[in-house]
């Protein structure tokens, strides 16, 4: 059983129920406006998909003490329980810098260790907070062809604006980062793990990097000659 956690004295975090049905499409409007925002994409789901998942007890829901909703995740399963992905974390914009996200994505890793002890625990994102986060959960970067081949992991891309580059680029680019958290590698003894990401310590070198590949792949446009894009995609490669 998973404890819901009072945050600050202000915040409720726990797993979604049939109490929270009603915040459904509150939580899929505030999903698209975010989306739209920063040009990026959160795979969008409709309503049914999100109270789907609180009946199955697989989301995350924050709320104040007093019952409003702060923010939700939810994690959804892929290649019959091999990965786990924690997805959809979503923070109104009026609670965020406030903490929250780290806890609803703490608790949404919790739950998945709980249901999934086995599972490898991925993510794809744009956003440093979130890779911050997860790597302090454990999670380390990884490349894209490491994520689910499940063509129904990747169908969930297709409402974001970048999906043309994923498809572009044959699965090998997109902005967004995949990130990974193995368990067998945390099994392993201490002298025999990989090393950790620091990401304090690389994150400006990240950030920079993540600059220069948005701008490359954000170049590279359908229509242009095969050959055009194949250099840009040896520029990426080498960058």
């Amino acid at each position: 059983m998973i404890t819901p956690e009072v945050v600050n004295d202000q915040y409720m975090v726990q797993v979604a129920n049939e109490n929270h049905l009603t915040l459904a499409e509150t939580i899929c409007r505030e999903m698209e406006e975010s989306a739209k925002a920063r040009g990026t994409g959160i795979a969008k789901r409709s309503p049914i998909y999100i109270m789907e998942k609180m009946l199955e007890g697989k989301a995350i829901v924050a709320t104040t003490l007093a019952g409003e909703w702060v923010g939700f995740c939810y994690i959804e399963t892929w290649e019959h329980g091999k990965f786990v992905a924690n997805s959809g974390l979503i923070v109104r914009p009026d609670h965020r810098k406030s903490g929250i996200a780290t806890r609803i994505k703490a608790k949404a890793f919790e739950l998945s260790r709980k249901m999934f002890p086995t599972a490898k625990i991925i993510g794809i994102t744009t956003s440093l907070a979130v890779m911050k986060i997860n790597s302090d959960l454990g999670y380390q970067p990884v490349t894209l062809s490491e994520l689910p081949g499940d063509e129904a992991f990747w169908k969930g891309c297709q409402t974001c604006a970048n999906f043309d580059i994923l498809t572009r680029t044959n699965r090998k680019h997109c902005l967004c980062t995949g990130m990974l958290y193995d368990p067998d590698e945390h099994k392993k003894p201490e002298e025999e793990k990989e090393t950790k990401w620091n990401f304090l310590k690389e994150s400006k070198l990240y950030e920079r990097w993540m600059r220069i590949k948005e701008r490359i792949l954000l170049r590279l446009q359908s229509d242009r000659p095969r050959s055009r894009v194949s250099r840009r995609e040896r520029e990426l490669e080498t960058a």
